[in-house]
């Protein structure tokens, strides 16, 4: 069996990724795994382009800052149980930021829930955790909050 000494866990603050980062947390309690939270959004507004609209960078920047910030507290609150973590913050598909974090780090398990906080979104254009399923380099193990 390989080991296990990176975790990779997309973040993004929903139920299903908070009952993922339980299960990856335990996982790196037992291994002794370093954990990488990875939380990823989009650099574009829906219908912007079609509106000849441009987001301001201002937006964007401030976006980052807020989730770098609220990482930084799970961050935390995972260190305190002597928990090695880092944080990385992507603007770009979900799926592809992940693929192409764990190819980086690399990741030996990816631990993610099954739904986002986009709720129905995935009916029209497809599901990140199965996206990444099918692209990952590694093994995805998904977890659902319920």
């Amino acid at each position: 069996m390989a080991e296990i000494k990176k975790i990779l866990v997309p973040y993004d603050f929903s139920e299903d990724s908070r009952a993922a980062l339980e299960l990856a947390a335990t996982f790196a309690k037992q291994f002794d795994a370093h954990l990488t939270l990875l939380h990823c959004y989009q650099n574009a507004v829906p219908d912007a382009a079609a509106l000849d609209l441009d987001a301001p960078d201002q937006f964007f920047h401030a976006l980052k800052k807020a989730a770098s910030e609220k990482l930084e507290v799970v961050r935390e609150a995972l260190h305190a149980e002597d928990l090695v973590v880092s944080t990385k913050v992507r603007a770009n598909v979900p799926s592809e930021a992940i693929r192409e974090i764990a190819e980086e780090m690399p990741a030996d398990l990816i631990v993610m829930g099954t739904r986002g906080i986009s709720g129905l979104k995935h009916v029209i254009v497809g599901s990140v955790a199965e996206r990444t399923v099918r692209g990952a380099p590694c093994p995805v193990v998904t977890v659902k909050a319920d």
